[in-house]
């Protein structure tokens, strides 16, 4: 455990674990004695005092012993923004040491120059692809509700998502397609978008993710009826096991009237073709 006092402690997305904090590899890949910190440059064993210069001027210590964390400190909200030009270089670094371990397991050399800062790597991407464990539906919605003129269906069609297979953690992607009939209010377009992302940027199935979109969408529209179809291809199928290039997989769930009343599920699923 850190020595740091608890106030100065970080929860796990907030705080690196590597360099000086008291949690060094049981392998020694990183930290104290490692090949790289949590900045991707190539660290060697030594005191506080060279880790501290190392991190340059702009992350001094805070006191005697304790050092300051290697990376912006940034809430979650970044996590929303995959266009950010700095999500793969700025962000919290916890699993460096598990994924040097996991590359020299299957037989390569993690400090190889091509490798050196792939832990580092794979830590944002999997962030990244994971970030909808830190999203909310109500913080992506963000107030974008609005009074209804109308009780038409609406249906936004082809939303790409990506998402990765629980099983085998292998990315399965595609598009989602939703509708729903207004109860009081309406939704602000790209939000539905919004929150296809929450739940795809998760470790998840199909079935389940398409479930979770069409409950929430249900839990903040209060609509007539929602639907939501999503059509996947998964890797897991593909480059590996049984190896079957043109397998898609399509599921639904079908909410209020789309689930009572057959005519308009109908329709619904006619505006897909």
């Amino acid at each position: 455990m850190s020595d740091a006092p608890q106030s100065l402690r970080r929860p796990p997305f907030d705080a690196p674990h590597h360099g000086g904090n008291g949690h060094p590899s049981s392998n020694g890949h990183h930290g104290g004695n490692g090949h790289h910190g949590s900045n991707g440059h190539y660290r060697s064993s030594g005191t506080l005092d060279r880790a501290v210069a190392q991190q340059g001027a702009g992350h001094p210590a805070e006191s005697a012993g304790t050092l300051r964390s290697e990376t912006t400190v940034r809430d979650h909200a970044h996590l929303l923004h995959p266009a950010d030009p700095e999500f793969d270089e700025i962000g919290e670094v916890e699993l460096t040491d598990l994924v040097s371990d996991l590359i020299t397991g299957l037989g390569e050399d993690v400090t190889r120059e091509g490798l050196i800062k792939t832990p580092h790597r794979v830590e944002r991407s999997l962030r990244f692809l994971t970030s909808g464990y830190q999203a909310s539906v109500e913080e992506v919605l963000n107030g974008a509700l609005f009074e209804a003129e109308g009780s038409e269906m609406v249906v936004v069609k082809g939303i790409e998502f990506y998402s990765l297979c629980e099983h085998h953690m292998l990315p399965f992607f595609g598009t989602a397609h939703i509708a729903y009939i207004p109860g009081d209010t309406i939704l602000g377009l790209s939000k539905f978008a919004r929150v296809v992302d929450v739940f795809a940027r998760r470790m998840q199935v199909q079935e389940r993710m398409t479930s979770q979109i069409a409950d929430a969408l249900e839990q903040a529209l209060k609509p007539a009826g929602v639907a939501v179809v999503t059509e996947a291809s998964h890797l897991c199928m593909m480059m590996r096991g049984v190896e079957k290039q043109g397998s898609t997989t399509r599921t639904s769930a079908m909410r209020g009237v789309f689930k009572s009343d057959a005519r308009t599920r109908q329709e619904f699923l006619d505006a897909l073709r």
